[in-house]
């Protein structure tokens, strides 16, 4: 049975759909061979696909979910150009292929989710299903009252986000601490919306998706998702 490439690489644990599309439109992706064309339909019974050279192996194991603290200084890709290090290497000990549910960028840390479930990450990632995202934000200065702006719409790269909800931590001369959260997870979003206000990250920490918090899970360690866990962030979706 032919299938789009993507919803296939998807399906059978290899990348979520967008990442599939981003690297077909990079002419990273062959099929029998062959760099292929977005839109392309293959058969996982008698197609070979290839990712930057490497066979990929189109059969279904068990479904994982994974939660990471990931620290600062690693990229949220299944691989580098630059060799930068990738989330993947700090998944000593799982055995199955598991990629990222959305992204934290190099700089940024915390909660961060991984799997093998395709229709699991598509329906998490997607901003109609508005799956909240909680980020401890630092800003450089006494920033005491930009709460207020934050809590805002606003305008970012062109489009009018949904109201976020901010809440002052603490503040102080050199700088201020706010608890953010989002409805979206656009790109860079959180970044965009303190510059939009003239305010400059210091760092930027995720710790909550929805229900789900990293509680006492520490940075660069990672552990499995109960299964109410994983219910609890598909319900109502």
């Amino acid at each position: 049975m032919y299938i789009r490439l993507q919803k296939a690489l998807s399906e059978y644990g290899i990348m979520s759909r967008r990442a599939a599309e981003s690297l077909i439109d990079q002419g990273r992706i062959k099929v029998n061979g062959k760099v292929v064309l977005p839109g392309v339909k293959i058969d996982p019974e008698t197609d070979t696909v290839e990712i930057d050279g490497k066979s990929v192996e189109l059969s279904k194991g068990k479904y994982v979910y994974l939660m990471l603290n990931k620290p600062r200084g690693y990229i949220t890709s299944l691989s580098d150009e630059r060799g930068r290090k990738t989330v993947l290497d700090l998944l000593e000990g799982v055995s199955e292929r598991v990629y990222p549910v959305g992204r934290l960028d190099y700089a940024s840390e915390g909660l961060l989710l991984l799997t093998n479930d395709g229709d699991f990450a598509n329906k998490l990632m997607h901003p109609s299903f508005g799956k909240s995202k909680t980020y401890i934000v630092t800003v450089k200065g006494n920033a005491a009252g930009a709460e207020k702006q934050l809590s805002e719409p606003m305008k970012i790269d062109g489009y009018m986000i949904s109201k976020p909800e901010a809440e002052l931590l603490r503040a102080g001369e050199n700088k201020t601490v706010f608890k953010i959260t989002i409805h979206e997870g656009r790109n860079r979003q959180i970044r965009k919306m303190c510059a939009h206000l003239g305010l400059t990250v210091l760092k930027l920490k995720r710790t909550e998706i929805g229900p789900l918090s990293l509680g006492d899970l520490r940075t660069g360690r990672w552990r499995y998702l109960t299964e109410d866990e994983v219910h609890s962030l598909l319900k109502d979706i």
